[in-house]
């Protein structure tokens, strides 16, 4: 029941694709990257004490950083679990997305990748299959990604709606579609250009984070506060913080 409704994945063969002494190093590796996420997360419920003495702007993007330390600490811990109590290895949701060098490595490669590998089969590979009969193979991705990314637009629309009842204001479809625009120029600049010019990932990889960040903070995380989410955070952590004491 789990598996069907949620977006994860248990690893084929684990043993196989990670032997005993490479997954030693990767536990205490990812122990420590999970340690300082978790270190990163405190520092930034703490600075919530003096939200009012920070500009606006600075707390989106303070939220932005919450939701992602947040996810993917929790997700973690979910794993953990289920690597204890079932013996069996969840894929990851996340692959370190602050190291991505360009949009199409962020999307396909970092970020939500369980979603990424549904929306694939579902929306991506049919619209590739009929955009390559319409257009060419060559040129198909650039329907196929657009789609996907309003698709994906859409449905963090209802998730938003579910969450608080609030009627959409479409800013979270236009995060998805304006990123889509921009990964189907990323590609077509590539395939232009052929692989005869780059720029260093130490270059690609800080406009790349900048970019996300940025755009998030203008169309996405508008929606939370929009919705008061952030308020009914605030609420359980002192609730959690009262229990505590």
């Amino acid at each position: 029941m789990a598996l069907a409704c949620l977006p994860i994945k248990i690893q084929q063969d684990p043993i196989k694709e990670n032997p005993s002494s490479k997954s030693q190093g990767k536990s205490k590796e990812g122990t420590v990257n999970y340690v300082i996420k978790g270190l990163l997360l405190a520092i930034i419920l703490w600075s919530y004490n003096f939200i009012e003495y920070i500009h606006p702007n600075i707390i989106k993007l303070l939220y932005a950083l919450h939701i992602y330390f947040f996810l993917e600490i929790f997700l973690a811990i979910g794993a953990a679990m289920v690597r204890s109590f079932y013996g069996v290895e969840l894929e990851p949701q996340f692959n370190e997305p602050f190291l991505s060098t360009s949009l199409q490595d962020f999307w396909g490669k970092r970020w939500n990748l369980m979603v990424a590998s549904i929306m694939r089969p579902t929306v991506y590979e049919p619209t590739l299959r009929f955009s390559s009969v319409v257009i060419g193979r060559k040129w198909a991705p650039v329907p196929s990604v657009l789609s996907t990314f309003v698709v994906s637009g859409v449905m963090h629309e209802l998730v938003f709606y579910y969450l608080r009842r609030v009627s959409p204001t479409g800013e979270v479809s236009w995060f998805f579609i304006f990123h889509g625009i921009c990964l189907t120029l990323e590609i077509g600049l590539k395939k232009a250009l052929s692989g005869k010019c780059g720029l260093p990932g130490i270059v690609t990889g800080p406009l790349t984070v900048g970019f996300v960040l940025g755009t998030g903070v203008w169309l996405f995380i508008p929606q939370f506060t929009r919705s008061k989410l952030d308020v009914r955070a605030f609420e359980e952590y002192a609730e959690i913080g009262a229990l505590l004491k």
